[in-house]
């Protein structure tokens, strides 16, 4: 019997007039890839927020793993091994591939920044970052700065970042925004690839992406979930075709 990675009940998010998030309620279950699709200005990246800590949420609660996470700060709701992408590349350009990955994880295992002095000397640190770099494929870009990387290795080695340290629920914000056919190709094998055995929540516009990816759909419109179901379902779902899908609107 599997278990909710991670539920909100009635989540309600207000910036003082402005009522964003209007009492969603979402169970994932550990081990899904759930997507969440939505028109411009639904409330995805404010739902995403509220779940990783960045914004307070007005009412409601959220659980991660059965614990309550809803007025934690974002580094101690990383440190309970949930993690999160976000829209714009979140990476240290002047360092290294390699680097960066270990700064990342430093930071998941609670050294902040500030022990570069100790990190050579650090061998099971090395050791997962060469893991890392593995897992993501850029080996032969090990000593590439993160500036000089094409778009679609930096998406990737944010996904590696974001990863770093074994979380096991990872937020993906918007992974395929700005790629090529090609590229997003290579950045869903890379996605299923990473999140094997883990639950992965994704907010994305490309909605070949998300009906190749997602176990199930929930489809966000002005801050409240109208449908949550299976792809096929969710395809077919004649409100969902009038709210979102049959508009041809990018989701943002």
């Amino acid at each position: 019997m599997s278990h909710d990675a991670l539920t909100l009940t009635n989540v309600h998010k207000r910036f003082g007039p402005a009522h964003i998030i209007r009492g969603v309620d979402l169970n994932i279950p550990e081990g899904e890839r759930h997507a969440i699709i939505g028109p411009n200005g639904a409330g995805k990246s404010t739902l995403f927020n509220l779940i990783s800590g960045r914004f307070d949420i007005s009412d409601g609660e959220i659980r991660l793993h059965g614990e309550a996470i809803n007025g934690l700060p974002p580094h101690l709701i990383n440190r309970k091994k949930l993690s999160r992408s976000f829209q714009i590349t979140n990476l240290f350009q002047r360092m290294t591939v390699f680097e960066n990955l270990r700064c990342a994880l430093l930071w998941a295992h609670g050294y902040g920044y500030s022990f570069w002095k100790m990190v050579e000397s650090q061998k099971a640190l090395n050791e997962e970052a060469e893991q890392l770099l593995e897992k993501i494929h850029l080996q032969d870009k090990r000593n590439t700065m993160a500036s000089l990387l094409s778009y679609a290795d930096q998406r990737a080695l944010e996904i590696g970042t974001t990863i770093a340290g074994g979380a096991n629920v990872i937020l993906l914000d918007e992974p395929t925004a700005g790629m090529s056919h090609t590229e997003t190709d290579y950045a869903v094998q890379l996605i299923r690839e990473v999140t094997e055995d883990k639950t992965l929540i994704m907010v994305e516009h490309d909605m070949g992406v998300v009906f190749d990816i997602a176990d199930r759909i929930s489809v966000l419109v002005y801050g409240e979930i109208i449908a949550t179901d299976v792809p096929e379902k969710i395809r077919g779902n004649a409100r969902v075709q009038e709210a979102y899908l049959g508009t041809g609107e990018d989701a943002a």
